[in-house]
């Protein structure tokens, strides 16, 4: 009874705030829906659509015989949760969530193996890391690839203590997988039986994998313009209360989403914010996910027995350990950076025009805010990365076929 009234008396709240500031909560939600139409949407469509096709004509099947081997050896998990770390990798949140709530109902991971899974497969996407925050919001490519090798080096550091410091688990019982044969060939076996399982045309694979994608991404567009919303109301309040250091205009936005966070944290000035302060946070940030990037995660896991507190309490230890891996690689990347060969390549990617939706950046001064022409349009980037998986994944699925119709 109690917690239905306060999420009544939130409702009403939020309503009249919104009333209130009209003008800034729809622009609030006119740069929620840019920021969902230009980076998330192209960010995870296309590796969404993939992941169905493939678990429909059983590559995921044979991928995970490929890296039993590996995965098991680096990081006790099956040979399956390759997928969920590479789309998690390249698409970033919440597509790795998605694929391992996939595994997760089908019975490939146990819940620790999955709980352990949902928390490195949870990452940020590359694209963004390297082209909008590196060269667009910092105008800085080096610092782009810095905090992204920053993020990827706290992410299997925090797999690896996660692993050591959770409890001892036998390994489950799988299911029966023929050995007799080369590797290939069991990969191969796992596909067609995998195949002829589903049953599925290509046709409609593809129309249910298009239709389920963009039923999903509907759900987190609503979520992150709805979290714009949230940070822009709470905004004058939050700057009431606070003394008005610059770590608190930051606290709110990096809470809440983690684009509007590294924005805030990238156009940020202050006297003691010094570059490399700056880019720890930055990381921090993406490692973290935000509110936003959490509750994506969890309505991609709705239906298992995945929980979002310990996903939570798993990305604050990988924002710490991504802020100290920035400090750590500060001076040798800068002084990797000077060499010859690295500063002619750092002059020429400086020299090129950051990419934006109207061909230009335009700069803002104003901390915690944010404007619709500085996230750029990601989908030629995804298409050629999703068209590049596609070409690997058509030879693998090719290389199996071959093998099962070789005469023994």
């Amino acid at each position: 009874m109690a917690k239905t009234l306060l999420a009544a008396l939130a409702s009403i709240l939020l309503v009249g705030a919104v009333i209130y500031q009209s003008e800034a909560a729809f622009q609030a939600s006119l740069q929620g829906l840019t920021l969902w139409w230009n980076i998330v949407f192209p960010g995870l469509l296309p590796f969404l659509v993939l992941f169905e096709l493939i678990t429909a004509f059983g590559l995921v099947h044979g991928i995970g015989v490929l890296l039993q081997p590996l995965m098991r050896r680096l990081f006790r998990l099956p040979g399956e949760a390759a997928l969920p770390l590479l789309f998690g990798w390249l698409a970033g949140f919440p597509a790795g969530a998605e694929t391992t709530a996939v595994l997760r109902r089908h019975g490939h991971v146990t819940l620790q193996e999955g709980q352990r899974l949902l928390a490195f497969s949870h990452m940020p996407n590359p694209i963004f890391m390297l082209v909008v925050l590196g060269a667009g919001f910092m105008h800085q490519p080096e610092l782009g690839l810095l905090i992204a090798a920053a993020v990827w080096l706290s992410a299997l550091w925090t797999a690896w203590l996660l692993l050591f410091t959770s409890r001892s688990e036998a390994f489950p019982a799988r299911a029966a997988q023929v050995q007799e044969g080369r590797l290939v060939e069991r990969a191969a076996k796992a596909i067609t039986a995998a195949r002829e399982s589903d049953g599925r045309g290509f046709g409609r694979a593809l129309g249910e994998a298009v239709s389920g994608g963009v039923q999903k991404l509907m759900l987190i567009g609503g979520l992150i313009i709805f979290t714009a919303v949230i940070a822009q109301l709470m905004q004058p309040l939050w700057l009431f209360i606070s003394s008005g250091s610059w770590w608190e205009a930051l606290f709110l936005p990096a809470l809440l989403e983690s684009h509007i966070g590294t924005y805030t944290a990238a156009v940020l000035e202050a006297p003691s914010l010094t570059p490399v302060l700056s880019a720890a946070i930055t990381a921090a940030i993406l490692a973290w996910s935000g509110i936003s990037g959490l509750l994506q995660a969890g309505y991609s896991t709705s239906g298992t027995d995945l929980k979002l507190l310990p996903l939570a309490g798993a990305k604050l230890l990988h924002a710490g350990h991504a802020a100290w891996f920035v400090v750590l690689l500060w001076k040798p990347a800068q002084m990797l950076l000077a060499s010859a060969p690295f500063d002619s390549l750092r002059q020429a990617a400086s020299a090129l025009p950051a990419v934006s939706s109207n061909g230009a950046w335009m700069n803002s001064p104003v901390p915690g805010y944010f404007h619709v022409q500085h996230f750029p349009n990601l989908w030629l980037y995804t298409l050629a990365a999703s068209a590049l998986l596609v070409l690997l994944l058509a030879a693998l699925y090719m290389l199996a076929r071959r093998e099962t119709d070789i005469p023994k």
